[in-house]
């Protein structure tokens, strides 16, 4: 859908923003990742991405600041949020210059990856001493996977509920880090 969208098209990217934001309401997670996986099948996923800037932005930042806990979450997990931006904006040029199928499979895949995980049930489990060796490489991980798809779930959404997060603190640090790829997304396709 390049240029000027029309009433087909505006009607699909209402469509698509209402069915995302019910899932975002509901789950607390997933106004990205429903988006950019329903826009993508009429538009590339770089243009997809850009219209989820702002609405994402303002969804995440909302869903960050009504938790409790907002300085304890920045200082654990700081370096998780670093190598998040860090990633996206190394990896960003994925997704805004590629052509072809490209940006739509490794969004097709990551879709399903993370379909996958959540049907298979898993329950892991991040001891302590892993968090600071392991938050880092999650957080690089999911900047790279932000920047060529620009879903960023896999893997930080698996990640942080591992680390045994009690529900406040959970959609809290979903918040931060969904703000932080998102701002870091917006970044790197500018």
């Amino acid at each position: 859908m390049s240029g000027a969208a029309g009433p087909l098209g505006w009607a699909v990217i209402l469509a698509t923003f209402l069915v995302a934001g019910f899932v975002k309401g509901v789950v607390g997670l997933g106004l990205p990742t429903v988006a950019v996986g329903l826009l993508a099948t009429v538009m590339s996923p770089a243009q997809a991405a850009a219209l989820l800037i702002v609405p994402s932005f303002v969804t995440n930042i909302w869903q960050l600041l009504v938790g409790p806990r907002f300085g304890a979450l920045v200082l654990r997990l700081w370096p998780m949020m670093v190598a998040i931006a860090a990633g996206t904006v190394a990896s960003a040029g994925l997704i805004a210059g590629a052509k072809g199928p490209g940006p739509a499979s490794a969004l097709g895949i990551a879709l399903v990856a993370y379909a996958g995980i959540g049907l298979a049930g898993l329950s892991l489990r991040v001891p302590a001493r892993a968090e600071p060796w392991l938050s880092p490489l999650v957080g690089l991980l999911t900047g790279l996977v932000t920047g060529a798809t620009g879903v960023f779930v896999i893997p930080a959404v698996p990640y942080l509920q591992a680390l045994g997060l009690d529900r406040d603190q959970l959609i809290q640090a979903l918040g931060l880090s969904f703000t932080v790829s998102t701002v870091a997304l917006a970044a790197g396709l500018a």
